[in-house]
């Protein structure tokens, strides 16, 4: 179950499983769920969602633990925008404790004030992801709706649908940049095994820090 506060989806804990009931999950099915935390980045709306991403072995679906934006008000001086958003961004990390920070891949921009602040929110994100023990990969806009949506064209309204559905929301996620980072997160949940498989082919190590 999901509530909306304040623009934020929060899980509730539901009824849950007494003690000793047959529908209580498996231990080893709890123990290998990631949490992977998507942030679509911005100054002014920072997008956020910390998904639960089941092991693809394992039974299970995805679920959202948290779903939002972070704002900062554009009448402030950037570097205490910065600041507001580097504190929440650091308190979501220590709250939730995610494995794996997904963001997505700063690409041209027309706009240069809009670009600059994309980049600087994007790397006070991956600065603390990386100081908070979290690997840290980016991906294109294109990876991402095609990993979630079926097709690098995919619209805002058909990647919101997707969200909903693959998390099992009672309704499109609002705004945009609060579906646009579940989008990250689900893209990653996907696209890590295939990741994993290639590294352990190659023999290469698991990396620490950015992965683009």
């Amino acid at each position: 179950m999901y509530r909306q506060t304040g623009g934020t989806y929060e899980a509730d804990s539901g009824p849950g499983f007494p003690t000793g009931s047959p529908n209580w999950p498996d231990l080893r099915t709890i123990l290998v769920r990631v949490f992977v935390l998507g942030i679509d980045p911005g100054l002014t709306r920072c997008g956020y969602c910390v998904v639960d991403a089941p092991d693809p072995g394992t039974r299970g679906s995805a679920r959202a633990l948290a779903l939002g934006v972070i704002t900062t008000s554009k009448d402030d001086e950037v570097h205490l925008r910065l600041s507001e958003l580097q504190h929440e961004l650091r308190a979501l990390l220590a709250e939730f404790r995610p494995s794996v920070l997904a963001v997505e891949r700063v690409l041209f921009q027309v706009n240069v004030r809009t670009a600059m602040s994309v980049g600087q929110a994007s790397g006070i994100a991956m600065v603390e992801a990386v100081n908070a023990g979290c690997d840290v990969v980016q991906y294109s806009p294109n990876e991402v709706k095609s990993a979630v949506a079926g097709w690098g064209g995919a619209d805002k309204a058909q990647v919101q649908q997707m969200v909903q559905t693959l998390l099992g929301l009672p309704k499109p996620p609002h705004p945009a940049d609060a579906a646009d980072a579940a989008a990250l997160a689900l893209c990653h949940a996907a696209m890590a095994p295939m990741r994993d498989a290639t590294r352990r082919a190659t023999g290469a190590t698991a990396p620490r820090g950015v992965t683009a």
